[in-house]
């Protein structure tokens, strides 16, 4: 038996899970915890509580998936004022081998131990278990990613595939992209600017300031909250108030604002499936999808993510699921462990 210990650090929240590995490919997992990140100056006193509380031996290797570059064993994080060494925390930890990786690799690993009700299919495909593995994400920014099989195991690849170019396909997401490179005085729009949940509200603006629809108090109040607090630490979250009325069919603006995200998602997560030919499956991960879930399967999706011309029937071979579970990372961080 094997003690290990996965964690999922981020700028707001850190969750540790001590994971017992055996001979079987399965995890056991023993005890979890949440931590206010900003409640500690560093991981290492996180974790210290954590072991602590369940007064087990150390564990014998560690993997932390970090939001943030992961650059010769070292990490900064984004939000947060966190310096990470693996030497360092090994040294201070007493952990005999300790990682880290991108968070997004994480869920890439994830992937690999997710159980059937963790995910949703959206389209079989005609599934090819020996072809690459791709991952798509939007949250607070687009991640993206792949798996190719080495033997009988995967290899995990992240990407910048998000700050790629957004490629409009119609009159009005060519107005968008006009209305971005001018109000944000930028020579170029990323994917990520429109398909994240930042992209949510530039999409909300857009249609706001072209008069496409009227506003709704409620979610207006929130969007304008957001826009004062620039530069401040947010006390709303704009792109979950409009995703939310979207769902709940209560305001147009919000309505239209997601048919234009749920459209250039499926583009962008078609653009990537034909770069990788993914017929291993191609995942779609991230914090937004499972909370806009009608929105995705209402057909709009997969139609922008087959709508590549004559390369339509070979999209439509490729496997497309949604990832449920919002502890992938969590998961892929155990597994990472286990490889040590």
């Amino acid at each position: 038996m094997t003690l290990l210990l996965a964690g999922d650090i981020g700028g707001t929240k850190t969750i540790l899970r001590l994971v017992e590995a055996s001979d079987k490919p399965v995890l056991r997992t023993l005890h979890e915890e949440r931590y206010s990140s900003k409640d500690f100056p560093d991981l290492v006193p996180i974790v210290k509580q954590f072991l602590a509380a369940v007064d087990t031996p150390t564990p014998q290797k560690a993997c932390f998936a970090i939001a943030g570059p992961v650059i010769n064993n070292t990490a900064k994080l984004t939000n947060l004022a966190w310096f990470l060494d693996t030497s360092r925390l090994q040294e201070q930890l007493g952990i005999a081998q300790v990682a880290l990786i991108n968070d997004f690799a994480a869920v890439g690993y994830g992937i690999l131990g997710l159980e059937t009700e963790d995910t949703l299919t959206l389209q079989e495909g005609k599934p090819n278990p020996e072809a690459p593995i791709g991952i798509i994400g939007a949250g607070t920014g687009l991640g993206q990613g792949f798996l190719i099989k080495t033997g009988s195991a995967y290899q995990v690849f992240p990407s910048e595939g998000g700050h790629s170019d957004f490629a409009p396909r119609t009159e009005l997401e060519f107005q968008l992209l006009k209305y971005l490179l001018d109000k944000h005085d930028i020579q170029r729009v990323s994917a990520e600017r429109v398909v994240s949940g930042m992209g949510i509200v530039s999409i909300y603006q857009f249609l706001r300031d072209r008069k496409i629809a009227a506003e709704s108090p409620e979610v207006a109040q929130a969007v304008r909250t957001w826009e004062r607090e620039a530069g401040q630490e947010k006390s709303v979250d704009p792109g979950a108030a409009i995703g939310t009325a979207a769902v709940e069919k209560r305001d147009r603006l919000s309505e239209q604002t997601m048919q234009l995200f749920v459209e250039a998602y499926g583009a962008e997560a078609g653009n990537l499936a034909l770069k990788l030919l993914p017929y291993g499956g191609l995942y779609i991960a991230g914090g937004i999808g499972p909370k806009i879930l009608p929105l995705i399967k209402n057909g709009s999706f997969l139609l922008n993510f087959s709508s590549k011309g004559r390369m339509r029937s070979i999209l439509q071979d490729i496997p497309v699921h949604i990832i449920l579970n919002s502890q992938v990372g969590l998961i892929g961080a155990a597994i990472s462990a286990s490889r040590l």
